[in-house]
């Protein structure tokens, strides 16, 4: 008899595969976010430090304190409850009485540029961390897949202009492709725009390589969850994936079924599969209803019957869930690219990296302004959250990509001239540093107060977001 909580096969039951997977992307996201705001938070106190200001308080976090230690530099450094943020306490007179004789390491008494150095460092410092992510990453080595063209729909975009399967994709615009993730972010510049988008194609076996022209008119601006290749009517090509079960989900429908970890289905309802995408087709389509299966099992051939669960879908429609995952193949040699740099080297495209998401993020947020960009592709702490526990299960590679992103993201974020940001308090020292005197206390009131209700604005149109995709899914 099976223990408590235990499935027959010895695993776990699936609410407590539910449960480790939730408590595993809790980790992985306050991990993040803990590397990302101590980063932000040090480049302030570290400038603060070199322009003779005291520090109070260093804190990652936000609420009731968890830890807190008070250093011999006197600072007291602070872990709190909520990891969403976190703040650099400087001596200041502006917020309580500052004994005369520590005047000079008073932050509102520094100089304008000395102030506006502090205030930029934080957002700085989630640059260099990107530029050392990147850095690190290209001195190992990245990795990714050639952008060979697979299918086409007729009569799209791609098909009229004389894209063919087969081709790879060298460049976008220009732009050098030598991997699908290249090809992505070449796209991405371009949702919203008008135009015409140039691509540069090179025949399999053929020498040199043609270029092809694709119209665009607000291409995409109408989609919440743009799909750039289906956008031009093309797919890459895919390795063929055979009908081999890699995982099988405790408490799923093919685990009462008896479909376990290796086996190859041969047959469904009597039809033989060869590919994975023929065996989801059928599963898909057949909710609730008897399937009898063929399947190879160690040299042998099983007769198993598989009752699809019924999933319903947004649309009101429902399919079939078998609860199993796919072995999937290695790409051939001949599809891989591969990236690596020396120590000198590496430097170049780090920074090149780092610049080109820079602008790509002032870019996008610039074209949501302008509502060339659905406003509903803005995404919160949710998806933050999803994106960086599926990068982790994905590998190191993908997790501290991911990480150099979100860096960047946070660090141009905090730019924006919006008060209560540090984007807004560099704008009243600029304003300061031109007319000569500092911005008064009654506007820097009204302003924080405009910037805090526009942060509180997008951070629920993000949650919003994040919560109707969770709900669609």
């Amino acid at each position: 008899m099976p223990k408590p909580g235990v499935s027959r096969a010895g695993c776990l039951t699936e609410p407590q595969v539910v449960a480790m997977e939730l408590l595993k992307t809790i980790l992985v996201t306050l991990f993040t976010l803990g590397i990302l705001v101590s980063v932000h938070e040090f480049g302030h106190f570290w400038v603060a430090r070199r322009c003779g200001v005291k520090v109070l308080t260093f804190s990652v976090g936000f609420g009731r304190a968890l830890w807190r230690r008070v250093g011999r530099d006197g600072t007291e450094y602070v872990i709190a409850a909520i990891p969403l943020g976190g703040y650099v306490k400087m001596l200041d007179e502006r917020e309580a009485p500052v004994p005369p004789e520590e005047l000079s390491a008073a932050f509102n008494r520094q100089p304008v540029l000395s102030r506006m150095a502090i205030v930029a460092a934080g957002p700085f410092a989630n640059f260099i961390l990107a530029v050392l992510v990147f850095y690190a990453l290209y001195m190992v080595g990245v990795q990714g897949v050639a952008p060979v063209i697979g299918d086409i729909e007729p009569e799209s975009p791609a098909a009229v202009a004389g894209l063919r399967s087969g081709d790879e994709l060298v460049s976008v615009d220009g732009k050098p492709t030598t991997t699908r993730q290249a090809v992505s972010m070449q796209l991405l510049k371009r949702l919203g725009e008008s135009g015409e988008i140039r691509l540069g194609l090179a025949a399999a076996g053929a020498e040199g390589s043609r270029e092809v022209v694709i119209p665009i008119t607000d291409w995409l601006s109408d989609q919440e969850e743009p799909d750039l290749f289906e956008g031009l009517g093309l797919a890459f090509e895919l390795p063929v994936i055979e009908p081999r079960i890699s995982e099988v989900v405790a408490g799923s429908a093919a685990e009462s079924a008896g479909l376990r970890s290796d086996d190859r289905i041969l047959s469904v309802d009597g039809s033989s599969v060869s590919t994975w995408e023929e065996w989801v087709r059928v599963v898909r389509a057949s909710p609730g209803i008897a399937l009898p299966l063929q399947v190879e099992r160690e040299g042998a051939i099983i007769a198993l019957t598989l009752v699809p669960a019924r999933v319903e879908q947004p649309d009101g429609l429902a399919t079939g869930q078998a609860g199993v995952s796919a072995v999937i193949p290695e790409w051939p040699e001949e599809y891989l690219r591969a990236e690596r740099y020396g120590p000198v080297a590496a430097w170049r495209p780090a920074l090149g990296q780092t610049w080109a998401l820079v602008v790509f993020t002032v870019d996008s947020t610039r074209k949501m302004i302008e509502g060339l960009i659905s406003p509903k592709n803005l995404s919160g702490p949710i998806t933050i959250a999803k994106v960086a526990a599926a990068s982790a299960r994905s590998g190191l590679e993908s997790y501290i990509g991911f990480l150099a992103l979100l860096s960047i993201s946070l660090g141009v974020l905090n730019l924006f001239p919006i008060p209560v940001l540090d984007g807004g308090h560099l704008l009243f020292c600029l304003v300061e540093l031109v007319k000569g005197s500092p911005v008064s206390e009654r506007v820097q009131m009204l302003g924080y107060q405009m910037g805090l209700l526009i942060l509180v604005s997008v951070m629920a149109l993000a949650l919003f977001n994040d919560i109707s995709r969770f709900a669609a899914n």
